[in-house]
């Protein structure tokens, strides 16, 4: 195991003169391989002063371009200095059940229409019967 950073230390080396970078709990001094990444360096310097590990993952590196890495290996981050991932939780609504208030509509017009045509059609029977 090599010194132990933080991420305040870690995040002082952000320029393409001085590029550490954290990946899986360890800290990379890739200042050397900048200009050699296939990415290109600005990839590497957007990762600078985080935890690049899930930057690092999704990409997909090769098990050569992981075994690289042992060569720029400089120590290990204290896990304590790191933030924290909050995971979103959107606010509670209040529950609207839009196809309970349709369905309500559908069954009174169900009942309504019927009883309106038959109300028509008595009251023109009625018209007609005392004319």
């Amino acid at each position: 195991m090599g010194k132990v950073f933080t991420l305040a230390e870690v995040s002082q080396h952000n320029s393409p003169q001085d590029c550490w970078l954290i990946i899986s709990g360890k800290v990379y001094d890739v200042t050397k391989f900048l200009e050699d990444h296939p990415g290109g360096d600005d990839v590497l310097l957007s990762a600078t002063g985080k935890d690049a590990t899930d930057d690092f993952e999704d990409v997909g590196h090769s098990s050569s371009a992981r075994s690289m890495m042992d060569e720029y290996y400089v120590g290990e981050i204290d896990a304590s200095t790191i933030p924290m991932k909050v995971k979103y939780t959107p606010p509670k609504q209040p529950y609207y059940n839009q196809d309970k208030t349709s369905e309500f509509t559908v069954k009174l017009l169900q009942f309504l229409v019927p009883l309106a045509i038959l109300g028509l059609a008595v009251g023109i029977r009625f018209y007609t019967k005392s004319t």
